[in-house]
């Protein structure tokens, strides 16, 4: 019995719903209502596609609408691209235009916008390209929502490819040099040449237009590659420049003519090429700039580099080699946001001068196996969220899974710096005597920030063989420095500051990072304090 009744409520209820109509949606007369009425997507590089950009659409009348047509204003021919609440579109028209689009009452839709358009299709005046998402409703003009974003020309730099059989391709390859086994190292690439058909003089990157890198790119042997002032160079993901064993790089960037620090445009930037705003400053976006090279003359003047994994890398392609070192003077340049480390070297001569590094995952400078460093007025800050990072590590070892090789610390010589962070110890000294390999170190005039409750020897103020006149930061307020806005890579003195060497010849020699004169009292670091 009790089951008879069941089934006849079940019956009863079906025969109530079915005789229930489907939603009637009367075509849209107007009145939506947008999150934005413009959208401005960020600046993309011709031909490569943007982010993905969100608009949301509300119907916040009681009557479920029919909208008779989404569609963009210069339909199937826009360089736009929408997806409206996951439809693709009319067929024939996907991603332009949609027709008899559903909205229930008190509801919204979401729209995604995304756009790949050549510069040869932006205004000339401005190199912007629009159009304009149209609502069409059954009475009037079709409600607009306009779409806005720069597009920029660009060189754009990449390894060739050669079709052998569908989807099926050879890359470029670019010869690398010996390793410790004496084999040739070959990887996917690009060797710069002086006569591309599109880019011309590869081995001259110029100001009048940025450069963006897909992959490796090689200085070859013999050659020199020299960047203008006020160049943008921008990596994609896994990409970076190689700098080979007998090649040279010079960086021509120079001060800004008023000394503010805000002032980039003669500084050469190497950057990621994401060029959205939520992109600015994130860490390990491309690869590295890699140095095998031994020639002297690799220079380096106002360089701005910035998220990348490691932003200066040297090595010998033979590590464990003591045949050659690699070598590097950096003068006046500004490393940020990498997400390894800012320097890192290997048994390598590197001299550097006027020099900012913040906030690495690992350690801003990180002069390992050995080598020879000789820094002068430069400000290492290391406020990565990590109770691991230091701002400059030294050691004379590398360990591999069955050895460890040492190998001398000729030189580390550190002259009027900051070596200051987040950290208790900002400084990490990790000498191996194995061998009877050197470990020679000197501080001269420099802020250090370390706590000596670890009772290193090397770090305690009697130590006057490796440190001379230095002050020990041993928590957050003796001898803080007092950066401008370490967060926006701001770290000149906001306030004059009694730690400073007071007529010191041997400090004034040259200019600071913004081409300000270091006269009478000379500030610690990179940044003369100017009132």
């Amino acid at each position: 019995m009790r089951k008879l009744l069941f089934l006849l409520f079940v019956g009863i209820a079906i025969s109530l719903t079915s005789c229930r109509k489907d939603f009637a949606f009367e075509p849209s007369s107007g009145g939506l209502e947008f999150s934005k009425d413009t959208v401005y997507l960020d600046t993309v590089f011709t031909n490569i596609g943007s982010s993905t950009y969100k608009l949301k659409v509300y119907n916040k009348s009681d009557k479920d609408i029919s909208i008779p047509k989404i569609q963009l204003g210069k339909g199937i021919n826009s360089k736009y691209r929408i997806m409206v609440d996951g439809m693709t579109g009319d067929a024939g028209a996907q991603g332009k235009i949609f027709s008899n689009v559903e909205l229930l009452a008190k509801d919204s839709l979401f729209i995604f916008i995304e756009v790949t358009s050549d510069v040869t299709s932006t205004n000339p005046t401005d190199f912007l390209y629009t159009d304009q998402i149209k609502f069409s409703n059954i009475i009037g003009a079709p409600q607009t929502v306009e779409l806005v974003t720069l597009i920029q020309d660009a060189y754009f730099i990449y390894p060739t490819r050669t079709e052998v059989s569908p989807n099926n391709y050879n890359y470029e390859g670019i010869n690398l040099g010996l390793d410790d086994t004496n084999q040739q190292v070959i990887t996917v690439g690009h060797s710069l040449i002086h006569n591309h058909p599109v880019n011309g003089d590869e081995y001259h990157w110029k100001n009048d237009k940025p450069y963006v890198v897909y992959g490796y790119t090689l200085i070859p042997n013999n050659e020199t590659l020299n960047v203008d002032a006020g160049a943008r160079i921008h990596f994609h993901a896994n990409s970076g420049l190689i700098v080979s064993k007998n090649a040279a790089l010079k960086i021509n960037g120079t001060a800004p003519s008023d000394h503010k620090p805000e002032n980039l445009s003669n500084e050469v930037i190497f950057m990621g090429d994401r060029l959205e705003q939520d992109f600015s400053d994130v860490p390990g976006q491309w690869g590295t700039i890699l140095f095998y090279s031994t020639k002297a003359d690799n220079l380096i003047n106002h360089l701005t580099l910035k998220n990348a994994t490691v932003g200066i890398l040297m090595q010998n392609l033979a590590l464990f080699s003591d045949n050659d070192k690699p070598y590097l003077t950096i003068n006046n340049s500004q490393i940020y946001n990498c997400s390894n480390i800012g320097i890192l070297s290997r048994k390598s001569i590197v001299t550097g001068n006027n020099i900012v590094i913040n906030t690495c995952g690992q350690a801003d400078l990180a002069g390992t196996f050995g080598g020879t460093y000789n820094f002068t007025h430069c400000t290492f800050n290391n406020n990565w969220n990590s109770s691991k990072q230091v701002s400059v590590l030294l050691n004379n070892y590398i360990d591999t899974s069955t050895t460890r090789y040492v190998s001398d610390l000729i030189a580390a010589n550190f002259n009027n710096c900051i070596i200051y962070g987040s950290n208790q110890n900002e400084l990490f000294l990790d000498n191996k005597t194995e061998g009877g390999a050197t470990f020679n170190y000197y501080f001269n005039h420099c802020l250090i920030k370390f706590n000596n409750s670890n009772n290193n020897p090397a770090y305690l103020p009697t130590n006057t063989t490796n440190f001379s006149s230095c002050y020990a930061a041993t928590n957050s307020t003796i001898f803080n420095p007092n950066f401008k806005d370490i967060a926006n890579n701001k770290l000149w003195l906001n306030q004059a500051w009694n730690t400073v060497i007071t007529n010191d010849s041997s400090f004034s020699g040259f200019n600071d990072i913004l081409n300000n004169p270091r006269n009478g009292s000379v500030a610690l670091g990179s940044y003369q304090f100017v009132p």
